[in-house]
């Protein structure tokens, strides 16, 4: 069994922002395989499944974004998981948007839902997908760019990075994180464009 969290705020005004970028790639996997993540579960609402012939909980939990790791921690007690069992999707200001970054472990890199997932697991060792929204302007407080929405220039880069993150997910469950490093952590050039 492994788990793939996507990093969110539950309210319906929170839907399509940047923050909930980690919501809306589960939606593309559950979109893809089928997998309905309706039933309300360990503090989430999660979808039970195979990809890749791998049993699977898809999970968006429904603390806010600052606790996911309450509902994280409470799924993989009861499923007797490990940190490495547990892919973590959210977003990261610090990547452009149509870019992702898959890295195995991490510090939470000043993401405060990555820190409550650390401090609840008490380990910094589970895989995550980094998918980027891109820098705040200057003017702009964080927390009000990351609650904004999607500008209409970088809905088609959104679209491929969420198409990215689901084929990085897929590899996550073969256990081919080298494959999904190498795929997308390299830097794109114009002709990636």
């Amino acid at each position: 069994m492994k788990i793939i969290a996507g990093l969110g705020n539950p309210d319906k005004e929170y839907a399509g922002t940047r923050h909930n970028i980690g919501f809306d790639a589960v939606t593309a996997i559950s979109d893809k395989t089928g997998i309905a993540v309706t039933e309300k579960r360990f503090k989430a609402l999660i979808g039970k499944g195979t990809i890749c012939g791998q049993k699977v909980i898809l999970m968006k939990p429904l603390t806010y974004m600052n606790l996911s790791g309450e509902a994280i921690a409470e799924a993989m007690n009861y499923y007797k998981l490990e940190p490495k069992d547990v892919c973590v999707i959210y977003d990261d200001v610090n990547l452009d948007p149509g870019f992702i970054r898959v890295r195995e472990k991490g510090s939470a890199g000043g993401h405060n839902g990555i820190k409550n997932i650390i401090m609840h697991l008490g380990s910094e060792e589970f895989p995550r997908i980094r998918i980027g929204v891109g820098e705040k302007p200057k003017e702009w407080d964080l927390k009000d760019y990351v609650l904004g929405h999607f500008g209409r220039e970088d809905e088609p880069k959104i679209r491929e990075a969420l198409d990215d993150a689901v084929t990085a997910a897929e590899l996550f469950l073969t256990d081919d994180m080298g494959t999904a490093m190498n795929t997308f952590n390299r830097k794109k050039t114009k002709s990636d464009e």
